[in-house]
């Protein structure tokens, strides 16, 4: 039975790593908030530390699912004394490619592998075992994880070398944040039409116009409610990283870099935590 680790329990890996406990796996925890990892172990008979190279002790498979650069960055350098040689790191984080071919570098000096594997899904994929994961890395080392990853992964995809997992995420953002925005015009256009939203999605979502979004959205948008989900704070520093990514490869985003000053426009409206689908409510705020 493989050992593992957990790094960073909140409102995506706290149940991440429930999933692992449930089937059978041997998991130590950390969290930067201690109460929280003290919860989980109680929960799921897990083991709580109180420092990641102590969690992270004896581990086979290391997992890590935090905000941004700064906090990989930081937790990978308080783990790197208790990581074991020929253990694997996993950083499910949604982080930039460049941090991610480092760390492949860096922890590969150590005799460590390293799988970036950021996820799509939200919390809701995550609590249902059921989020896509797209991995960077060695093909190896992505075999060796995998039987881990299914415990809460849908879909694991090995899309390249190291990094190829991060710029496979920000293609999915991309993809996201204009079909949100379009999303938002069509409820605003169907809402000043005086047409039944429940009928108009009954029409259109078996045509060429359905996505996940409309299907899980489009009623809570028509019903202004955005106090759930993926935040706009998260959103736009995901993409923040694919349009540094975009220009220093030469990639025009236009569409997308539009979409990320409306989600500004959110934020100023003290949205930043609401859900992605809010970007209805700079239509509806200048009526």
């Amino acid at each position: 039975m493989k050992m593992l680790a957990f790094l960073g329990l909140g409102v995506m890996g706290y149940p991440m790593a429930g999933h692992l406990a449930a089937k059978g796996f041997d998991v130590a925890v950390y969290n930067r908030t201690g109460a929280k990892a003290k919860k989980w172990a109680e929960e799921h008979e897990g083991r709580a530390s109180d420092t990641p190279a102590g969690a992270v002790k004896d581990a086979d498979i290391i997992i890590a699912c935090l905000g941004d650069d700064p906090d990989v960055e930081e937790i990978v350098a308080a783990a790197a004394g208790g990581l074991s040689k020929g253990a694997i790191f996993v950083d499910h984080t949604t982080a930039s490619p460049a941090l991610a071919r480092r760390l492949h570098f860096e922890l590969g000096e150590l005799g460590v592998g390293f799988v970036d594997a950021p996820v799509s899904g939200g919390q809701a994929g995550a609590e249902n075992g059921r989020l896509s994961i797209m991995c960077g890395g060695d093909g190896a080392h992505v075999e060796l994880a995998r039987p881990v990853m299914e415990s809460y992964g849908a879909r694991i995809v090995h899309i390249g070398e190291a990094g190829a997992g991060q710029l496979c995420k920000a293609v999915n953002q991309i993809c996201i944040a204009g079909l949100l925005q379009g999303l938002s015009e069509g409820v605003h256009f169907a809402t000043k039409a005086g047409l039944d939203i429940d009928k108009v999605m009954e029409a259109i979502s078996g045509g060429a116009a359905q996505s996940w979004q409309m299907e899980n959205r489009m009623k809570t948008m028509a019903a202004d409610e955005f106090e759930f989900g993926f935040a706009v704070d998260w959103m736009r520093k995901d993409l923040r990283i694919a349009l540094a990514e975009a220009r220093e490869m030469g990639a025009r985003l236009p569409v997308t870099a539009l979409v990320d000053q409306f989600y500004a426009d959110v934020q100023a409206m003290d949205g930043g935590r609401w859900d992605t689908s809010s970007l209805l409510r700079r239509l509806t705020e200048a009526d």
